[in-house]
């Protein structure tokens, strides 16, 4: 999957970067404590060093937390998105989050079936919530006999048909234009819902 920028379907999110202060979270391990002794009862150390905690204590209750992070069913909603980019999982940030959260833990078994009508349909519903029905020209077969009949069509062909409201409709030929094989020809049937 490339980066299409942020208004097509192969949008990925920028890094949240760090997480936000959380007014009055504590410090697990104040900076105060650690200073020498002769500093223990000086108010303005303890003052400044109280202001270095509020800045340190989310990073502490980050790194805390992390293997929350790490899971799609607790991470927080941006930071799911931020994840789909590192498992290259088709996720858009206007998509509800429990589809976000399942397109990010499918993601491994999608890039298994990628390139596959199977893989195809998966990634239209994981991306757009429907169903889709992918009709493909080609087919394997196996025989014991040599010169068997081919299965399938000599002539590549790709067809889509799906139903969805007409504002996604671009949104999926587009999606369906850039994921398909490069090879095959490809048309695209919005059904009325």
């Amino acid at each position: 999957m490339s980066d299409l920028g942020s208004d097509s379907v192969g949008w990925r999110a920028p890094n949240p970067g760090q997480r936000a202060a959380i007014p009055g979270l504590p410090s697990p391990d104040p900076l105060g404590r650690r200073l020498p002794a002769v500093y223990a009862g000086d108010d303005l150390a303890q003052r400044l060093t109280g202001g270095f905690d509020q800045v340190l204590a989310p990073v502490h209750a980050t790194l805390d937390n992390l293997w929350a992070y790490l899971t799609p069913s607790l991470a927080p909603d941006d930071f799911v998105t931020w994840l789909g980019g590192w498992v290259g999982a088709t996720v858009r940030p206007d998509q509800p989050a429990d589809q976000r959260r399942a397109a990010v833990v499918n993601a491994v078994g999608t890039h298994r079936l990628r390139g596959t009508a199977a893989g195809l349909r998966a990634e239209i519903r994981d991306l757009f919530g429907v169903e889709a029905e992918v009709v493909e020209s080609g087919g394997t077969s196996w025989s014991a006999t040599p010169g068997s009949a081919l299965p399938g069509s000599q002539q590549p062909d790709l067809l889509v048909r799906v139903r969805v409201p007409e504002p996604l409709a671009a949104r999926l030929r587009e999606f369906v234009e850039a994921n398909r094989p490069a090879h095959v020809p490809c048309r695209v049937e919005v059904l009325p819902e």
